[in-house]
């Protein structure tokens, strides 16, 4: 195949994955071991059948799932399953800025005995650096700053959700961005997320921060805590594996 096709195959391929929701579709497909239709994507995910439709069409243009008839009989209107292509199952393979990514955190993680906190400080410095304010928010509430904190995850692809508890307050991310690298150094890329939390939080001068993040409370869930400042010391304080 001529090096621009294989180009433009690639592109096409990291275009469809841009969208967190059609990575965890994708995952599921990979890990499933069975063929799945839109409605068990849909149950398994929490989107619309039609979203899901949407993100299918996307992924089958990009050749990383395939769309057949279910084989199994049946009357009325065909039963159609999709499963990963060898493309889209990736084979263990890294490439690109996920392999830049893994071979810096697998790194950092046997290096260093402090791998975490450098990682949750090269977090915090890359939101001074990039995602300071331009001027500071004054008297900033509690609420006005959780809701800039849960579209700015949003906007990163995380698909937050907000639940809150009393004074407590959880953000659940339901979709990683790095899941493939995260999955393999939770120490490293979980807490440098935790260090985008707190330091997008300490910007906005808040009364408000972040006690701990929890990664992976199931294989697609991590669950960022909130407390008012000065909280109780109960509460987690750090990613914990």
């Amino acid at each position: 195949m001529p090096n621009a096709d294989r180009a433009g195959e690639r592109t096409k391929a990291h275009g469809a994955l841009a969208a967190a929701s059609r990575v965890h579709i994708l995952e599921l497909l990979r890990d499933g071991g069975t063929p799945l239709d839109v409605r068990q994507i849909a149950a398994q995910t929490g989107l619309h059948p039609n979203t899901v439709r949407f993100h299918l069409r996307i992924l089958v243009d990009a050749g990383l799932t395939r769309c057949r008839s279910d084989p199994r009989g049946g009357s009325g209107r065909p039963r159609l399953v999709y499963t990963a292509t060898a493309h889209g199952a990736g084979g263990g393979r890294p490439h690109g800025f996920e392999l830049l990514a893994d071979i810096l955190a697998g790194y950092l993680t046997t290096s260093s005995p402090i791998a975490a906190k450098l990682a949750e400080e090269a977090g915090r410095a890359f939101v001074r650096r990039y995602r300071t304010p331009a001027r500071p928010f004054a008297e900033m509430s509690a609420p006005d700053a959780v809701r800039l904190v849960v579209a700015t995850f949003a906007e990163l692809g995380f698909e937050p959700e907000l639940v809150t508890d009393g004074s407590r307050q959880r953000i659940l991310l339901h979709a990683c961005p790095f899941h493939a690298v995260a999955s393999k150094h939770p120490d490293v890329v979980c807490s440098i997320h935790f260090g985008l939390l707190k330091q997008t939080l300490a910007n906005l001068d808040a009364p408000i921060e972040a006690t701990g993040l929890e990664p992976f409370v199931t294989p697609h869930l991590c669950i960022a805590h909130l407390a008012p400042s000065g909280g109780s010391p109960g509460e987690p304080t750090s990613p914990a594996p």
